[in-house]
């Protein structure tokens, strides 16, 4: 099928957006920057210039944000810890309440957010709001599970009967949350809440391109109750405020690049502090001789193209069964030649901008050396200049090699490649080429089948008859990656313990372990020694 057969359209109404909303006037804005943390009082010199991002559709700037130094950082942390003393004392109770309150304005006032994220990222309103619908889950759920998951526990001790012990959680104390540009609200937040309801304070570096969404956030967090110094926002430069925050706080959740993200991990391990890092993904799909060709291939398209392929857990490469491959392939081709590309703030584009030039530019380059060595573009595989400057059609290859940079590197766009395998083939081992292991998917209707493939597949994630969204949404189960996709689970219990310490608190009765004063420590010995035996015959632990 050659690329002239399919050609996207975009919407009659996708350039009638006006890039700014209307309001989003400069006074609301001075309102959001006053929650970036500055110190006054600092060091002299000049202040670091403030940061203004762009628009993704149209280029226009957004809103200039004040820009921090190391010193503001410092003054955050420190403000954030004094804070988060008051904080762990604070009933779990109360900070539920605050929690909730937070959750309900979400969703009354969804609307500002949603024009937020699409003019900073300028993403399709749909996917601006999956990031709404993502929050107002994790806000309910550790809401009401955050005390479950935290509750002391009673374990066996050293000798029955007169060793009580009890395990419990204790805050980290500042933590620190590093999120990237691709979803401000949900990346932005939705590590921020458990980590406040398991007692922390913290200090979160907004992504320059982003900012204003999660200031937007932080001060309606202000309105549900939440006290001023126990969550602050720095935003400037990720090589001088990011180091800065990873040297200061206790802990520290990274989402990014797996490069930036060791650099990150080896800084913290100087410190002995912990961190939890979701990184990149090369993720794989795999259609089965079994599978419902027409689910799959609607699948494929929503797990390929959300957010214009910029999201960590979307799918780059998709291995088909040749007794399929040509049905599923025409059928992806015609559900991705149906997009619609717009920018628009409501909900008549499927699909919005990528959000930058250097985006643009790697997309690009991707699609241009596949092409160049011999690569077939089915569908797409072009900017849109006429819908927006960031634009690019979701684009579906053929005919991918290893000596392609698509075939193995991440592309974090809206690209996706097709690979027949072999009857008696091993998709599997397909799926576990490279070095990455964050997300994968299996389409199949044999059940059983698909989940004996599951166990075998190096991720952290498998989504069965789903390409990504069944694992990422359900927040009860933990999110995160094996090898160079990350260390570390936000979600589920993991997502709200990672930010607390253990502690044992062990109580003897009687008198303290040990030979008795009346025993030699030979006769100690042989008498334990005997116990061992018995316990060890009688099955008990």
């Amino acid at each position: 099928m050659a690329r002239e057969q399919v050609r996207i359209a975009a919407p009659e109404r996708a350039t009638a957006a006006a890039s700014r909303p209307g309001w989003v006037t400069d006074e609301v804005v001075a309102r959001w920057c006053a929650w970036v943390r500055r110190d006054v009082t600092r060091h002299g010199g000049p202040a670091p210039e403030p940061v203004t991002a762009v628009a993704p559709y149209d280029l226009s700037p957004t809103a200039s944000v004040p820009a921090c130094a190391p010193a503001d950082v410092e003054f955050a942390v420190a403000a954030a810890g004094k804070a988060q003393r008051e904080w762990a004392a604070t009933s779990a109770a109360r900070r539920r309440e605050v929690v909730l309150a937070f959750h309900d304005l979400l969703l009354r006032r969804q609307e500002q957010v949603l024009d937020l994220v699409q003019w900073e990222t300028g993403k399709a309103r749909y996917h601006a709001w999956q990031e709404v619908a993502q929050v107002a889950a994790i806000a309910r759920h550790y809401a009401r599970r955050a005390r479950h998951y935290l509750a002391p526990r009673r374990v066996r001790g050293m000798v029955p009967g007169l060793t009580k012990v009890r395990e419990v959680r204790v805050p980290k104390g500042v933590v620190g949350v590093i999120s990237p540009w691709n979803y401000p609200l949900y990346l932005g937040v939705g590590d921020v809440l458990p980590a406040l309801l398991a007692g922390n304070a913290v200090v979160s570096k907004a992504d320059s391109q982003t900012a204003l969404t999660v200031l937007w956030t932080r001060a309606l967090m202000a309105e549900a109750g939440l006290p001023d110094d126990l969550w602050q926002v720095v935003t400037g430069s990720g090589s001088v405020v990011g180091t800065a925050l990873v040297d200061a706080v206790d802990f520290v959740c990274f989402t990014g690049s797996t490069a930036t993200g060791r650099a990150v991990a080896e800084r913290a391990a100087r410190r002995l502090v912990g961190a939890s890092l979701e990184l990149g993904g090369k993720n794989p799909l795999i259609v089965r001789e079994d599978a419902d060709v027409a689910a799959a291939a609607a699948g494929t398209a929503v797990a390929a193209f959300t957010n214009s392929g910029q999201m960590c857990v979307h799918v780059e490469r998709v291995y088909v069964h040749e007794a399929v491959h040509d049905a599923f392939r025409d059928e992806l081709v015609r559900i991705t030649g149906a997009l619609r590309l717009g920018r628009s703030y409501d909900y008549s584009s499927d699909i919005g901008s990528l959000v930058s030039p250097a985006r643009l530019a790697a997309v690009e380059a991707h699609v241009q050396d596949a092409v160049a060595k011999g690569a077939r573009v089915l569908v797409g595989g072009r900017a849109r200049p006429d819908v927006g400057p960031l634009f690019y059609e979701p684009t579906v290859l053929d005919g991918v090699t290893p000596d392609m940079a698509v075939f193995a590197e991440e592309t974090f766009g809206p690209v996706v490649s097709l690979y027949p395998y072999a009857a008696g083939g091993d998709p599997v081992a397909l799926a576990n080429l490279g070095t990455y292991g964050l997300s994968a998917s299996i389409w199949s209707r044999d059940s059983r089948e698909a989940h004996r493939l599951a166990e075998r597949i190096r991720s952290g994630a498998v989504n069965i008859n789903d390409g990504a969204a069944a694992a990422a949404g359900s927040v009860e189960a933990g999110m995160g990656g094996m090898g160079d996709s990350g260390l570390g689970r936000r979600h589920g219990a993991e997502g709200i313990r990672k930010y607390t310490d253990s502690r044992t608190i062990a109580a003897q009765r009687l008198r303290p372990l040990g030979p008795p004063p009346t025993s030699s420590a030979a006769g100690f010995v042989h008498r334990t020694n005997r116990q061992l035996v018995l316990l060890r015959r009688l099955g008990l632990r």
